[in-house]
């Protein structure tokens, strides 16, 4: 199961990356050049893990990458509420007020919790005797 959302996350994440170029205002996003290339990098990471595509790519590598990013993500969505000064800061658009980062941060929250969730409860990969 988290290789599998690894696989649909990295293709998602992919085009949102190249596309936020294009048209930064995508679906109320704030896609500044960072933000895309964030989606670019962690895109790479998901399809380079989901399809088993190197040394440690493996079911164990996708839960482990699944909880790693569903916490950074979550926390970022939470933080986006707190403190939105400091998301709108990391995402390069300081001009960006609480309200206007609100697509941002439910998205956020939205893939944190999904990603976390499929991390946590994926079954560990079974170890045979020698």
């Amino acid at each position: 199961m988290a290789q599998t959302l690894c696989k649909a996350a990295g293709v998602v994440l992919l085009i949102v990356g190249l596309a936020g170029f294009a048209m930064p205002n995508l679906l109320g996003m704030h896609l500044t050049p960072i933000h895309n290339v964030v989606h670019l990098l962690t895109a790479g990471i998901a399809l380079y893990i989901g399809f088993g595509l190197g040394f440690g790519a493996s079911a164990s590598a996708a839960r482990t990458f699944c909880v790693a990013f569903g916490a950074i993500y979550l926390l970022l969505g939470v933080l986006g509420f707190l403190a939105p000064g400091v998301v709108a800061a990391v995402i390069g658009h300081p001009s960006a007020s609480a309200r206007d980062l609100t697509p941002d941060n439910v998205v956020h929250l939205l893939l944190g919790a999904v990603f976390l969730l499929v991390g946590l409860t994926s079954p560990k990969a079974l170890v045979r005797a020698a």
